[in-house]
C-alpha cells in the first residue's frame, strides 16, 4: 500500500523533471523509506529536496508512520540502468562480465549495450619490443557483471 503510493508520487515528481529517475526504492518493515535518483545531467540537492518535498507532503503521518531518504547515485555505486551509462560517455569505465574485466573509455551507448575502447601495450607482431594499439569491445548489457565509473584526480 505504502510503496504504490511511493511510486505513484515519484512519477508525478520525475513528470514534473523528467532528467530524473529511479535507482531504487526500498522501504523497510518501519517505513523507512529509501530513494536512491540519478538525473541525465547529475542530481543536485534541490533536485532531491523537491523529491523528498513531493513524498512527504502527499503522505499522511496520521495514517501511516515513516521516514523519508532521498539521495543521489554515489559516484562510486555501479551503473545499472541504461540511462546511466548514457550520460558517462566519454567518461573511463571499469566493466566486469562473466569472463573479463576491461577498462577503457565509453565511447557509445545504444539499446543493447556498451562499447568501451582504450589502448595496450603490445608485443610487435615482428621482431623485439612493443608496439601501442587501439583496443575496443563492445558488450551487451546482459554480459555486465558490474560497470563502475573510475574516478580519476
Amino acid at each position: 500500500m505504502l510503496q504504490e503510493r511511493v511510486k505513484n508520487l515519484l512519477e508525478e515528481a520525475f513528470d514534473e523533471n523528467n532528467s530524473l529517475f529511479l535507482i531504487s526504492l526500498k522501504i523497510s518493515d518501519k517505513n523507512h523509506i529509501l530513494i536512491v535518483l540519478d538525473g541525465d545531467s547529475g542530481v543536485s540537492v534541490n533536485d532531491c529536496i523537491s523529491v523528498s518535498r513531493k513524498i512527504e507532503h502527499n503522505l499522511d503521518r496520521e495514517e501511516e508512520d515513516f521516514s523519508l531518504e532521498v539521495a543521489s547515485a554515489g559516484v562510486s555505486e555501479p551503473l545499472k540502468l541504461p540511462r546511466q551509462y548514457k550520460k558517462n560517455i566519454g567518461r573511463r569505465l571499469e566493466v566486469q562480465t562473466n569472463s573479463n574485466k576491461f577498462e577503457g573509455e565509453l565511447v557509445a551507448v545504444d539499446e543493447e549495450g556498451i562499447k568501451l575502447t582504450w589502448t595496450a601495450r603490445e608485443p610487435k607482431p615482428v621482431g623485439k619490443g612493443k608496439v601501442t594499439v587501439e583496443k575496443e569491445a563492445t558488450l551487451a548489457f546482459q554480459e555486465i557483471v558490474k560497470a563502475k565509473v573510475v574516478i580519476t584526480f
